[in-house]
C-alpha cells in the first residue's frame, strides 16, 4: 500500500501515548530529523495540526516549538497559518544554533534565546550585568511577536541586579583613576538608569496593551560583576565574561582613557536544564547563586539620578 506522503506522519509512527511533551522536546525531536535529513532543506513542514496529533499535543505546544526553531534558522514562514518551511540554506545554521552550538556574541545569541522564552505562558528572566543595554536590545524581537500577536505569554516576571550608584565602580573607570565629579561614572550611571527605564517602560506596556500580568524589579549590588549572567524560564542559563580593554572616549568634550567592556560583543556560553549533567548543574547553580544575592546583600534600587 502507498501513502501519500503529506498525510503521513513525519516519522511514520503512530500517535504517541505517553505524557504530553514539552515544545523543548517537541522541538528537539523536528530538529533531529531536519539535521538527519529526513526533513529536507526547503521541504514544507506538515501542518500544525497534523503535527500536535502525531506527537499528542495542543496546537499551542507545536507552535512555541516551531518559534523556537525559526529563531534558531532551521525553519521560515513560521505563522498560525500555512506549514512552515525547512530554511533552505542548513550549512550555517547547523553549525551555528541548537544545543551544542559554540558560544557567539551577545547580541547575536541572546535576542532569539529570549524570543523563545517569550513564548512560555510564564515568563522568568533573571539578569546581572552592568547596564541591561544587551538585554534591551535582546528584548525587541520578541516584544514584536507579543504585540504582533504570534507570542501570547500569561505572565512575565523579570529581576534584574545592577551595581548601585554610589560604589566605586571597578569599571568604566578613567586609567588615571576617579577624581571628584567622575564623569565616567556619572555617564555609566546615567546610560544604567535610561536603559533600565526604557525596559520597565516596554514590559510594564504590555499590561495596558495585552492583559499580560507583568513585573519588573531591580536591586543593587555593592560591587562590579565581573561577569553577566541571563537566567530564562528556570531552564537556560546564559553567561558571559566582561572582558576590559583600554580605549580612548570624548566625554563632555573631554578626551579621556578608560578602562571598559563592551558588554554587547561579550561572547555568551549557553548551558540548559537536561542537556547533561554538566549542564543541569550549571544552571542549577546559577540559580542559587543569583538568588543568594538577590536575598542577601542586595538592596532597593532606584532608576533615578
Amino acid at each position: 500500500m502507498v501513502v501519500d506522503p503529506k498525510h503521513a506522519p513525519v516519522t511514520g509512527r503512530k500517535r504517541s501515548q505517553r505524557p504530553q511533551k514539552s515544545h523543548r522536546e517537541v522541538a528537539d525531536e523536528l530538529r533531529a530529523r531536519i539535521r538527519s535529513g529526513t526533513l529536507r532543506a526547503g521541504q514544507r513542514m506538515p501542518t500544525q495540526a497534523r503535527l500536535a496529533h502525531e506527537f499528542g499535543v495542543e496546537r499551542g505546544v507545536v507552535r512555541q516549538a516551531l518559534y523556537l526553531l525559526q529563531t534558531e534558522h532551521l525553519l521560515t514562514n513560521v505563522s498560525k497559518g500555512s506549514p512552515a518551511t525547512v530554511a533552505p540554506d542548513l550549512g550555517l545554521s547547523r553549525s551555528l544554533t541548537g544545543p551544542g552550538a559554540p558560544p557567539q556574541p551577545t547580541m547575536v545569541s541572546l535576542g532569539p534565546r529570549i524570543t523563545t522564552a517569550l513564548a512560555a505562558p510564564h515568563v522568568e528572566i533573571d539578569a546581572l550585568c552592568l547596564t541591561s543595554v544587551s538585554l534591551n536590545l535582546a528584548l525587541g524581537e520578541g516584544l514584536r511577536q507579543i504585540h504582533a500577536g504570534r507570542l501570547n505569554p500569561a505572565k512575565i516576571d523579570v529581576r534584574i541586579l545592577l551595581p548601585g550608584r554610589d560604589i566605586d565602580l571597578a569599571f568604566p573607570v578613567p586609567v588615571e583613576g576617579r577624581g571628584e565629579g567622575d564623569p565616567v561614572h556619572e555617564r555609566w550611571l546615567a546610560q544604567r538608569n535610561a536603559q533600565g527605564q526604557v525596559l520597565q517602560h516596554n514590559l510594564l506596556a504590555l499590561r495596558a496593551t495585552h492583559g499580560v500580568d507583568v513585573h519588573v524589579t531591580f536591586r543593587a549590588l555593592p560591587f562590579t560583576p565581573p561577569v553577566k549572567l541571563y537566567l530564562l524560564n528556570g531552564s537556560e542559563a546564559l553567561f558571559a565574561y566582561y572582558t576590559l580593554s583600554r580605549r580612548k572616549e570624548e566625554i563632555d568634550d573631554e578626551h579621556l582613557e578608560l578602562y571598559d567592556s563592551e558588554g554587547t560583543q561579550s561572547m555568551l556560553f549557553a548551558f540548559e536544564q537536561g542537556a547533561g549533567l554538566r549542564d543541569t548543574t550549571f544552571v542549577e547553580q546559577s540559580h542559587l547563586w543569583f538568588n543568594a544575592l538577590w536575598e542577601t546583600i542586595s538592596s532597593e534600587l532606584a532608576l533615578t539620578s
